[in-house]
């Protein structure tokens, strides 16, 4: 792979990571966490087909959009874990922001994760890379701001954003929203959005009708030109297999939490590899030996001071 796709890569990987919840935008933070249950549980009521009768195979539903210059992709998944489970793991004070790394690490293009502390504040130090082992120096550096936006006994939200990114990409988040609905389990509303200009979108054109053209994504549109379905391609397509890669790195954080902990790292390892190769279409990329090796080094490196 030459320099300029080697960038356009990187590039592409940032925008993965973007995200907002279109629902919370302009909501204060002293909004009342009660009312942002019921919104979610009713929401949760709006999609029981849709989380019911799905190409997943598991309860979740997934939707993208393009609107002017940004993107946005949505997963609403119910996962079979406690609320108190998952409120724990991912939005704990003291514990969230590096179980968040531990999340983030387990995608292809996560080499680092780290967080730290600042000017009262906590941020995640993301660096973003090829599907391929790597220095560190050949990767290109995000930091996140991370807050716990709101938390009740039957809700959470935490946020993760970065104002700006390279070529012109800007106001990136992450938004991750829970709420428990019976049984011992969890409705999840997981959603990345980013802005992006002229060099962006320029960017993205040139990956998209290149190394990226055969990409796609999961949801499928009828071709005018033979009236069949088809899947998406684009920079929808690349929204929603990366959404659906950040979602499956929660689901597979949460399921190693039952095992011992010096077992866990090779449990999220395996559970997400195996979670994507159920997607092969969508998702594959490297084989299983390579992708475990890569993430056992990244993950020992990321243990190490920097």
């Amino acid at each position: 792979m030459n320099a300029f796709a080697r960038t356009l890569v990187l590039l592409l990987t940032v925008f993965a990571l973007a995200g907002a919840c279109p629902d919370l935008f302009g909501q204060e933070a002293g909004n009342a966490a009660d009312s942002n249950a019921t919104r979610l549980r009713d929401k949760y009521e709006s999609l029981k087909p849709q989380l019911s009768h799905n190409p997943f195979h598991r309860e979740l539903y997934l939707e993208s959009a393009e609107t002017g210059s940004s993107l946005k992709g949505d997963i609403y998944a119910v996962v079979d874990y406690p609320f108190a489970t998952v409120k724990d793991a991912l939005d704990d004070p003291s514990q969230g922001p590096a179980n968040w790394c531990d999340v983030l690490i387990l995608h292809l293009n996560i080499k680092y994760c780290r967080p730290s502390t600042s000017g009262g504040g906590t941020q995640l130090n993301v660096n973003l890379g090829r599907k391929v082992e790597e220095k560190l120096s050949s990767t290109y550096r995000v930091q996140f701001n991370y807050r716990s936006a709101a938390a009740s006994t039957a809700y959470f939200q935490v946020d993760l954003d970065a104002d700006t990114g390279p070529m012109s990409t800007k106001d990136y988040r992450i938004v991750l929203e829970a709420t428990p609905v019976g049984s011992g389990r969890t409705f999840l509303h997981l959603t990345y959005s980013y802005g992006y200009g002229m060099a962006g979108r320029l960017a993205m054109k040139t990956y998209l009708s290149t190394i990226g053209s055969d990409k796609v994504g999961f949801t499928t549109a009828r071709d005018a030109s033979n009236g069949q379905s088809e899947y998406i391609g684009g920079v929808r397509g690349l929204v929603e297999r990366n959404t659906m890669r950040y979602y499956l790195a929660i689901d597979a954080y949460l399921q190693a939490l039952s095992s011992p902990p010096g077992k866990r790292l090779e449990q999220r390892l395996v559970t997400w590899f195996d979670a994507t190769e159920k997607y092969p279409r969508q998702l594959h990329e490297v084989d299983r030996d390579a992708y475990l090796t890569m993430k056992r080094n990244e993950y020992r490196r990321q243990q190490s001071p920097e």
